[in-house]
């Protein structure tokens, strides 16, 4: 009997060795209908807009999304709240050296590096977040959904300290007695991108 014990726990063992491992499937991320929005809130107000995506993909093991990245064009970003010269100064304003120095850095992106299970299609997603070449980790939660061949990801109100890359501009943090002329440290992104075999 326990030689058969010991033999049926072998065949086991190995056949669990040999169980073929799903396969890792690559989605490239639709960066026409995909968005980044953003927002940005001072003493006195608020400001809000769109970021471009340049490229993008998403990996899945099966149903469950495994890693992926993707990159924005730090020179598409817009204000959508003001329009005409209003619109022009702010926006030259957050390309500047101030903000986030487009010229240097054209690009921002975000490399997946682990991803929880969180319920029925959500997840904890943990990446490094790239800004003006500062990389720093980052967990939000977000909702995946795979059908068939598409797949649709989206994440709101992730926060992102901008003082951590080393965007300091009128931030309290840095200089106390600005008084209501104070932008807040938190910017908040909406993500949502729709990826395609």
């Amino acid at each position: 009997m326990k030689l058969t014990s010991v033999l049926a726990i072998a065949a086991i063992g190995l056949f669990s060795a040999f169980k073929p491992a799903l396969k890792t499937e690559s989605f490239t991320v639709d960066t026409k209908n995909s968005s980044i929005k953003w927002l940005g809130e001072k003493v006195t107000g608020k400001h809000f807009g769109t970021i471009n995506l340049s490229s993008g993909s998403l990996n899945f093991n099966g149903n469950k999304l495994a890693g992926g990245s993707f990159t924005a064009d730090m020179n598409s970003i817009v204000a959508t709240d003001v329009q005409g010269e209003t619109a022009q100064k702010l926006e030259g304003h957050l390309k500047a050296d101030d903000f986030f120095g487009t010229a240097k850095y054209p690009t921002s992106t975000f490399k997946i590096t682990k991803v929880t299970p969180a319920g029925a299609s959500q997840v904890n997603i943990t990446g490094d977040l790239t800004i003006k070449g500062i990389t720093k980790p980052l967990t939000f939660p977000a909702t995946v959904k795979r059908q068939n061949n598409a797949v649709v990801a989206v994440a709101k109100g992730v926060k992102v300290d901008r003082t951590k890359y080393d965007i300091r501009y009128n931030s309290k943090s840095f200089f106390e007695s600005i008084g209501d002329k104070a932008i807040y440290d938190d910017f908040v992104l909406d993500f949502n991108l729709v990826a395609k075999k």
